[in-house]
């Protein structure tokens, strides 16, 4: 037995309350580089709990890719800093979070052109790679401590492409 989700398009207003979505649209708030670069500034905002002793850290995650049906077995968070996702292909990725774990999920799915940051605590589906080369940035809290929930579902969701 399983329970379904479809997926939606991400807007910036839709994933507010989980996070930032990154994305070039729209005028540049600076140009740069003598007028070669349009910056787009300050498009996530990094949060590391100070009391934790982490620091912020980039590094490179190598995904599996993923196909619908996809089923969502597993939610997790991390409560000591955000976690940003910047994908390193211009392929769409999947993306899900969740208000708890008793709460419907939602899903995502990225135009090709987006990375997302999620906020501290916010509950979110693992890395799910649609096509491409499943290589991601990822900015997060580097540090010593558990950063870390897990959440299994015992009825996993099954996630359907609109």
């Amino acid at each position: 037995m399983s329970r379904i989700l479809t997926t939606e398009p991400l807007t910036p207003e839709a994933f507010a309350p989980y996070g930032d979505v990154l994305d070039a649209v729209g005028t540049p708030d600076k140009i740069i580089n003598q007028g070669k670069c349009g910056r787009y500034h300050d498009r996530a905002r990094i949060d590391v709990a100070p009391e934790t002793g982490g620091r912020v850290g980039i590094s490179i995650f190598h995904a599996e890719l993923r196909d619908f049906p996809y089923t969502l077995d597993l939610i997790e968070r991390h409560l000591e800093g955000s976690q940003a996702f910047v994908p390193m292909s211009a392929d769409p990725f999947l993306v899900i979070v969740s208000d708890s774990p008793e709460a419907t999920p939602r899903a995502f799915i990225t135009d090709g052109a987006q990375a997302i940051n999620f906020h501290r605590g916010t509950w979110h589906g693992v890395l799910t790679p649609l096509s491409g080369n499943g290589l991601f940035a990822v900015v997060d809290r580097i540090g010593d401590t558990p950063n870390l929930e897990e959440h299994w579902f015992e009825v996993p969701w099954v996630v359907m492409q609109r």
